[in-house]
């Protein structure tokens, strides 16, 4: 049996009908950048996450980036992220001009961890960017009190957290602003990059408006500097169709995640664990194992494709060699980037395949 890390194909046979007809009403209106069908994500996504405003971007890394400039952050100032996560979180730091400040992660969640975060604040700190990995929450309470004693902004990175929850709140509605991807892939995935920003501030949301659409506050009058950086009709009237879905694939990969959890016995196959704070939507079931590569390859012969996500973290990319932290500088995170592998989950995933995936992961290592 061969089984893929995801098959998009398999969710659009699902919805052809409705996803059909909503590319077709776009097309037939003829009106493709800042109009009806972004206004209605915009507003539904609003009322799904329960937050007061939803702006439209081009991706999750230019979310990320908008979002700090229009918190304030400038050239020289300093934004904190956790160094286990994938590099468009440390793009969208550096494309806001600020200094990219790493801090190690807590080993159960893989989340920034707050004391962690605590030393690597100091006085030109701006921003933090605690990142909601896999699509479990950070623990946003003690990170929040952190950055309220020194007036600093929380900007959730929660591209990969959509409809996951902390204590009860959805993710990216907890912070200043949070920062979403519709890449493809993502539990709602748009055909092509696509991203949002959400923040119940109205002064946040009116400099997020004019900085996606160059600065622009009424047509030809531009207010400050921005950007290109909308996202289109086409996408925006998929990501409405999808958005009616998502709860119930997320309980999908919940049940299957509760499937490994329960039928993965392998000792030498660490499972993920779920916080008590939060609700995980399984964006990706991530498994520890100290012979991670020869697990990779153990499933691969079986016909499971696992991958890895994420092999170097952020502070060992020759891309972010200025930083000067050699091997050793974030232990956790290291430790982590050698020993993960996220096996496959998705909501079309079928029980044969599931139950393939446990088989394989159970008989690794059984003869050796």
């Amino acid at each position: 049996m061969r089984v893929p890390f995801g098959d998009l194909a398999r969710q659009y046979e699902t919805i052809r009908g409705p996803l059909d007809e909503s590319i077709a009403r776009v097309l037939q209106r003829g009106w493709f950048i800042l109009g009806e069908e972004l206004a209605r994500f915009e507003r539904e996504f609003a009322g799904y996450l329960g937050c007061r405003h939803v702006i439209g971007v081009g991706s999750g890394t230019e979310a990320i980036h908008l979002a700090l400039v229009a918190a304030g952050v400038e050239p020289g100032d300093e934004v904190i992220a956790p160094a286990n996560t994938c590099v468009p979180t440390a793009a969208a730091i550096t494309a806001a001009g600020a200094t990219l400040v790493l801090a190690d992660v807590d080993p159960a969640t893989f989340n920034l961890n707050p004391s962690a975060l605590e030393r690597a604040i100091g006085p030109r700190t701006r921003a933090i960017v605690p990142v909601h990995l896999y699509g479990q929450a950070a623990d946003l309470d003690p990170i929040i009190q952190i950055a309220g004693r020194s007036r600093i902004a929380v900007i959730e990175d929660a591209a990969q957290a959509h409809g996951a929850t902390y204590k009860g709140r959805k993710l990216g509605t907890i912070g200043d602003a949070g920062c979403f991807s519709f890449y493809p892939s993502k539990n709602l995935g748009a055909f092509g990059d696509a991203g949002a920003v959400v923040t119940n501030s109205d002064v946040l949301a009116g400099k997020l408006r004019q900085l996606r659409n160059y600065g622009e506050e009424r047509r030809y009058y531009h207010k400050t500097k921005g950007i290109n950086s909308r996202l289109d009709e086409l996408q925006a009237a998929i990501l409405t169709e999808k958005l009616s879905h998502l709860d119930t694939w997320n309980s999908r990969r919940r049940q299957i995640a509760r499937f490994y959890d329960e039928s993965i016995a392998n000792p030498a196959v660490s499972k993920p664990v779920e916080a008590t704070y939060g609700q995980h939507n399984y964006h990706l079931y991530v498994v520890r194992c100290a012979r991670r590569d020869e697990l990779q390859k153990h499933l691969a012969a079986d016909g499971i494709t696992a991958l890895i996500h994420y092999p170097i973290p952020i502070h060992l990319q020759e891309a972010y060699s200025d930083l000067g932290k050699p091997p050793g500088s974030y232990p956790v995170s290291e430790q982590l980037a050698a020993e993960v592998l996220s096996l496959p989950i998705f909501p079309e995933l079928t029980e044969a395949e599931a139950q393939h995936i446990a088989n394989s992961a159970n008989s690794f290592l059984v003869n050796n």
